[in-house]
């Protein structure tokens, strides 16, 4: 029977040097992706990765096969041999893995607990999936699921409560690093979801804003006129910082953006004069050794945990209920993912009883010299009664199992009386819950917005 699995790694397991070797842009997603679902093992494959996380969702034949295979691609695209790599990598399977999930998308495994950029990230990896062709029956139930779980926790709990994100982390990093913010100079790199974000919570916060375009200076130039900001071409960077107080960087970019040695020459004309540098990209912008500059103090994602553990008290309460919550939809789930198993389980261990009693009796025939016709039926029909009676209690038992552990007992059930359901029959018989594309799609990034934020 084929296994869902969830492998990947995030800021729990990895500091921010190792995620960013393995963070997967747009592109570079739909590669792996294929790569990996090309594995004969491999059946379905959807890619989850944020700044915080790469996580793989597949389903699989040889589940160990598989895991070993991806943690082998993992490493090589990171660089990093498997043996160093493993200790950072966690890995989940059935309804272990969809708990993981849950979580992810109710904002519980997140850095800020109840973030809800997060629900956004989960329902575009999936989006992604459908659109290049590698997720499927189980994967589809899976990621609609956990998006319906993550509505669900925000819309009764107060777990988002105040909309803290990293970018408003990061807003309240500089406060108690530069003091009040009014009429301080910001310079935010970048134009997605992250940039504006940051924007929004440095307004506030009395900063004056200019907008750094690396590539979409359109999107610069609507963003400042919505802040009534600034903005400048990526190649006026120095100049810009000359008068800075502050950077925020928050981009896409596969490269380093600023690199230390000419960040110390921009300092020399600034007279050294302090500039606090808040990098929120993964893989990160800045060069690490700008922190040596003289004059600049750098943070990058990571250091924000401080600022974060001292506002979770209140998050952490309404955790509590949420995590009810996701153990009632995982009942839910493990009840869907016993149903794909169950009837294939028992019609193999029937079928596999039925070819002990043909073996028996044929290996006997012509040992029943005395016996008519007749006898030889009955002994048969003996035989046959005796297996439906031998049966009778264990299917009663196994179409009546109901909780999260289904899939282990009807695992142990195939093992022991070593069956061979077939996959594709199982999945046969599932459900039909996958949806098109345009009904997850109207599944809510954000509970209670108005409108999404444009990337």
């Amino acid at each position: 029977m084929s296994e869902l699995l969830a492998i990947g790694l995030s800021h729990k397991t990895a500091p921010v040097e190792v995620r960013e070797r393995l963070a997967l842009s747009d592109t570079g997603a739909m590669e792996f992706v294929d790569h990996l679902h090309a594995v004969p093992e491999v059946q379905e494959v959807v890619a989850l990765s944020t700044c915080n996380r790469t996580e793989l969702y597949l389903v699989a034949g040889d589940p160990v096969a598989a895991e070993s295979t991806l943690l082998g691609m993992l490493a090589k695209r990171a660089s990093i041999q498997p043996t160093a790599l493993a200790p950072a990598i966690y890995s989940h399977r059935n309804c272990e893995a969809a708990r993981h999930l849950y979580r992810v998308t109710a904002g519980l495994e997140s850095m800020i607990v109840g973030e809800d950029q997060i629900q956004g990230q989960v329902r575009r990896a999936y989006e992604a999936a459908l659109e290049q062709g590698t997720s499927g029956p189980l994967t589809g139930h899976l990621f609609r699921a956990a998006l319906e779980t993550g509505k669900r926790v925000r819309s009764e709990t107060a777990i988002g409560a105040g909309r803290m994100s990293l970018p408003s982390v990061a807003a309240m990093l500089a406060g108690e690093v530069l003091g009040d913010l009014a009429g301080r100079r910001v310079l935010i790199i970048g134009t997605g979801e992250t940039s504006e974000l940051a924007a929004q919570a440095l307004v506030q916060a009395g900063g004056e804003l200019v907008f750094v375009a690396t590539r979409r200076r359109a999107r610069a130039v609507s963003l400042a006129r919505r802040f009534a900001a600034q903005s400048v071409a990526f190649d006026e960077l120095p100049e810009a910082l000359v008068d800075a107080d502050m950077l925020v960087s928050a981009t896409s970019s596969p490269h380093q953006l600023i690199e230390a040695e000419e960040l110390d020459l921009v300092q020399r004309q600034r007279a050294y004069r302090p500039l606090m540098i808040i990098d929120l990209a993964v893989p990160r912008d800045v060069d690490a050794s700008c922190a040596d500059v003289t004059g600049v103090s750098l943070y990058d994602i990571d250091d924000l945990q401080a600022v974060v553990g001292r506002n979770r008290r209140v998050r952490l309460s309404e955790a509590r209920v949420a995590e009810e919550i996701i153990e009632e939809e995982i009942q839910n789930f493990a009840t869907w993912l016993g149903s794909l198993e169950v009837l294939p389980t028992l019609a193999a261990l029937r079928n596999h009883a039925n070819q002990i009693v043909a073996q028996l009796l044929a290996e006997n025939d012509g040992h029943w010299e005395t016996a008519s016709e007749r006898d030889l039926e009955r002994v048969e029909a003996l035989s046959r009664a005796i297996v439906n009676r031998l049966l009778h209690n264990p299917t009663l038992r196994i179409k009546e199992l109901r909780d999260d552990r289904v899939h282990a007992r009807l695992a142990l059930v195939r093992d022991l009386f070593a069956l061979r359901a077939d996959d594709e029959r199982a999945l046969r018989g599932a459900p039909a819950d996958v949806r098109d594309l345009a009904e997850i799609r109207r599944l809510p990034e954000r509970e209670g917005a108005a409108t999404r934020l444009k990337t």
